[in-house]
């Protein structure tokens, strides 16, 4: 009813001012024509003609004569018009942001009632269900209730808990050939199931938040403010930030003012909530905010360009620098650092050639770049090597084990293949036999061969001592360039420089002379522990380093 009031006051106002400007245009025309009568009638000798009446007014009596700008009255008239025209858009937007409100309230007690409701089907007895399962029914009848009563609000005061991820990220990135600094903030409020209800994503602007920490507190307060406006009662906040999380617990006091105010914020948005909890978790627990918090900066880097197609957004790459279109970025998954097709792809490239596990090119990150998003990026036969690689990193050194036969070569761990023999050959665990978890056939785990039907390991080995030929190729090479074989993996163990004490792979440490084992980094042999060309070499000094491939005998 206030709302409606204040409506028409306002229209009536609008009206009145309307009416006013146009009456003082219309005296300002009347005084007009009366100084030209009056200048026709002084100059009635002059051979020059009368100049003629002013221009009638276009639109019905309110045009302008004059100087109208320097009225100071005409000018505050337009000013309070454009002030009222902003109020009325302003209106309208708080108006259909409320209505969103209030449909995603709806919704969310529509989904609560209907949780509420599979739970209590659930704990139904199986015979009572199966005489009366067909006349259990609760439909949810939208609006019969007000807010405070809400499914929602009601499922607060039972105990339960709506989460809300915040993230706030403040990054450098480059803009065609400039550095700058963005920043951007994630909110991600979720039910008690962890189904998201609400996503928001905001630029920050920089010139008032320019450190992380700031960021993190406006995520915060963004995320108490959607859920207020939700109407939700009990909030848990779940924060990747630590000096947050102290500041939200009262652990620490802040100590800056510029942190003080959005901090106070947060603390009077609390109050409104009937309970409210902060947890501090890790980084994998707040992606749903990280990714909002990355299209937040990202859509501040990118800028509309003219193509041959039509406008197209355009990045810049930080490893090459040119500017590619927001298409043609790869974005890493854990940390969504953005870089484009054909630098990512020589990046992958060359970190499968060193054989080591592919991660994000960002200076100091260490996240992973999952094989499923390589997809259209390489291609079938180099995401084939990349999976490989994956997998070689999951299984410790000890635990691998190779499928034998050529065809296949197929890397499993010990114990899953273990499991997985068990039900195919009775005894497997004592005889070493073990089924293949591709190909299916059977080897032995113990000579690394197909198996051996009727033959033990030793009688195996006595009569076939080299396995295959290159097998003996690979054992004269390593006799030829001193190689040795480490007792407990089997790995060949090149000396390129260094001393004689070896620590393998697969922590195994030994002699490199006599491959005697080494017991708490102390040598159980007499022989010397480093050699004088193999330790310094060109008059510097260099350190150990060790070279090896695998072999099955």
């Amino acid at each position: 009813m206030e709302a409606c009031d204040l409506e028409s006051a306002v229209s009536e106002q609008r009206r009145e001012l309307v009416a006013s400007r146009t009456l003082d245009s219309d005296a300002d025309y009347a005084f007009q024509l009366q100084m030209l009568e009056a200048m026709s009638a002084s100059l009635s000798s002059s051979p020059t003609s009368a100049p003629g009446p002013p221009p009638a007014p276009a639109d019905g009596g309110a045009g302008p004569v004059g100087d109208d700008n320097g009225d100071g009255r005409s000018l505050a008239t337009a000013l309070m018009l454009e002030e009222m025209e902003k109020y009325a858009l302003e209106r309208q937007d708080r108006e259909h942001c409320e209505a969103e409100f209030r449909r995603m309230r709806e919704d969310l007690d529509r989904r609560v009632h209907d949780l509420r409701f599979a739970a209590e089907i659930v704990g139904i007895p199986e015979e009572e269900w199966q005489n009366y399962g067909d006349f259990y029914h609760k439909p949810f009848e939208a609006g019969c209730s007000s807010s405070a009563a809400s499914s929602s609000s009601s499922a607060s005061a039972s105990g339960e808990c709506f989460r809300v991820h915040v993230k706030g990220l403040v990054s450098e990135e480059w803009i065609k050939d400039e550095k700058v600094v963005v920043a951007g903030l994630g909110v991600a409020v979720c039910d008690f199931k962890d189904n998201v209800i609400i996503e928001v994503k905001k630029p920050l602007i920089n010139d008032v938040l320019v450190s992380d920490l700031e960021a993190e507190i406006e995520a915060l307060v963004q995320g108490l403010h959607a859920a207020v406006c939700l109407d939700l009662k009990r909030v848990n906040v779940l924060i990747g930030d630590n000096r947050l999380y102290n500041y939200v617990r009262g652990i620490q006091l802040p100590g800056q003012s510029k942190i003080a105010a959005p901090l106070n914020e947060a603390t009077m948005l609390q109050k409104k909530l009937t309970y409210f909890g902060a947890t501090l978790v890790g980084p994998n627990d707040t992606k749903y905010a990280y990714k909002l918090a990355r299209d937040a900066i990202v859509s501040q880097i990118s800028w509309p360009e003219e193509t041959n197609h039509g406008k197209s957004l355009k990045e810049t790459c930080v490893i090459c620098f040119e500017n590619s279109s927001v298409t043609e970025m790869f974005s890493v998954d854990e940390c969504l650092h953005r870089y484009c097709f054909s630098c990512m792809k020589r990046h992958v490239e060359a970190k499968l050639l060193e054989g080591v596990i592919i991660k994000c090119p960002h200076d100091g990150c260490n996240s992973e770049v999952k094989i499923d998003s390589c997809g259209g990026l390489l291609e079938p036969n180099i995401i084939s090597i990349m999976s490989q690689r994956m997998k070689e990193a999951s299984v410790p050194v000890t635990e691998r084990i190779y499928c034998p036969y050529p065809r296949c070569s197929t890397l499993m761990s010990k114990q899953e293949v273990l499991e997985y023999s068990r039900s195919a050959f009775v005894g497997a665990e004592h005889s070493g036999a073990r089924k293949c978890m591709k190909c299916q056939f059977f080897f032995c785990i113990d000579c690394k061969v197909p198996w051996h039907y009727n033959m033990s390991c030793n009688e195996y080995r006595m009569s076939n001592p080299i396995a295959t030929a290159g097998d003996a190729k690979l054992k004269t090479l390593a006799s030829k360039s001193m190689w040795r074989e480490c007792v407990k993996c089997k790995n060949l163990v090149e000396l390129a420089e260094g001393c004689y004490h070896i620590t393998c792979r697969c922590g195994h440490e030994f002699c490199y002379i006599c491959g005697a084992k080494w017991k708490n980094k102390k040598a159980t042999c007499s022989c010397p522990i480093w050699d004088e060309r193999n330790i310094i070499r060109d008059g510097r000094q260099r350190k150990r380093t060790g070279f090896q491939v695998k072999f099955r005998p």
